[in-house]
C-alpha cells in the first residue's frame, strides 16, 4: 500500500524552475550530440550500422558521467 506523506513541504518556486533549466539541457546533452553523429554518418556514408553503433556509443558514455554533468550544470545554474 502506498502511504502518502500528510505534511507539504514548500518547494521555492526558484528551485522549480531551476530543476527544469537543469533537466532541459541535460536532455540536451543526452540526445543531440549522439543524434547528429548518426545522421552525420549516415548521410554521409550511407553506413546506418556504423552510424548507429557510434551513436548509441556516445550516448552511453555521456550517461555514464550524468551525475558529474547534473551537478556542473547545478553550479552554473544557480
Amino acid at each position: 500500500m502506498i502511504r502518502f506523506p500528510k505534511k507539504k513541504q514548500d518547494i521555492s518556486t526558484e528551485t522549480v524552475i531551476n530543476t527544469i533549466w537543469v533537466s532541459a539541457f541535460m536532455a540536451m546533452i543526452f540526445s543531440l550530440p549522439p543524434l547528429g553523429i548518426f545522421l552525420g554518418i549516415y548521410f554521409g556514408t550511407g553506413n546506418l550500422i556504423i552510424g548507429a553503433i557510434l551513436g548509441f556509443s556516445v550516448h552511453f558514455v555521456t550517461l555514464a558521467f550524468s551525475s558529474r554533468i547534473s551537478k556542473f550544470l547545478t553550479l552554473i545554474l544557480s
